[in-house]
């Protein structure tokens, strides 16, 4: 089971370098990663779970935060009702090799910014983003799957893609002035 003792910390090598793609078929280990990311995922959303096991909560989990350099991630994002409380997954799934195909000219942020299981500090200022993204990217059996994703999913997603190249949601930000709303930014 993973836990935040398995996270690297923020200044760690492997967080700025670009992962390798996943060979398949996947090898046993690889299995076992993929269905224990999910499995932390699902486990930092779950209010008893999650401090049982003082997990941060995460939406998404990438490979090179746990130290493995690979093209990995794993999405758990939940549906709402209007008091708050999950009724069920928008998306959960493991996937690997994922490229982006082509995103907007128009750019969304989160009007709260962005956090990072990897960054154990408060970063504030938005994180524009591609509003839309069309992604590919393999399941755990290698089939090609091509998704087309608007605001808050295509943000997670990115946040997700930039991991695997190295990239934190911080270097995103403007530094002089983290709060800018540029007018062609969308908040969401």
């Amino acid at each position: 089971m993973i836990t935040m003792d398995n996270f690297v910390p923020e200044n760690h090598p492997i967080l700025r370098e670009v992962a390798e793609e996943v060979q398949f078929p996947l090898d046993n280990d690889t299995v076992k990663l993929a269905d224990e990311m999910l499995e932390f995922l699902i486990n930092s959303q779950d209010e008893e779970l999650s401090e049982k096991y003082e997990l941060r909560a995460g939406v998404g989990l990438a490979a090179p935060q746990i130290g493995i350099g690979k093209q990995i991630f794993a999405i758990h994002l939940m549906e709402y009702d209007e008091d708050g409380n999950p009724t069920e997954p928008i998306m959960s799934q493991v996937m690997f090799n994922p490229k982006v195909i082509s995103h907007s000219i128009e750019n969304a942020a989160l009007q709260d910014g962005e956090g990072c299981l990897s960054v154990n500090r408060n970063v504030p200022g938005f994180v524009p983003r591609p509003r839309r993204i069309k992604f590919s990217y393999q399941d755990e059996k290698g089939a090609k799957h091509v998704l087309r994703l608007r605001d808050y999913e295509a943000i997670v997603i990115q946040h997700e893609l930039d991991h695997l190249k190295g990239i934190m949601f911080y270097d995103h930000i403007n530094e002089t002035d983290p709060w800018a709303k540029d007018p062609k930014l969308t908040i969401i």
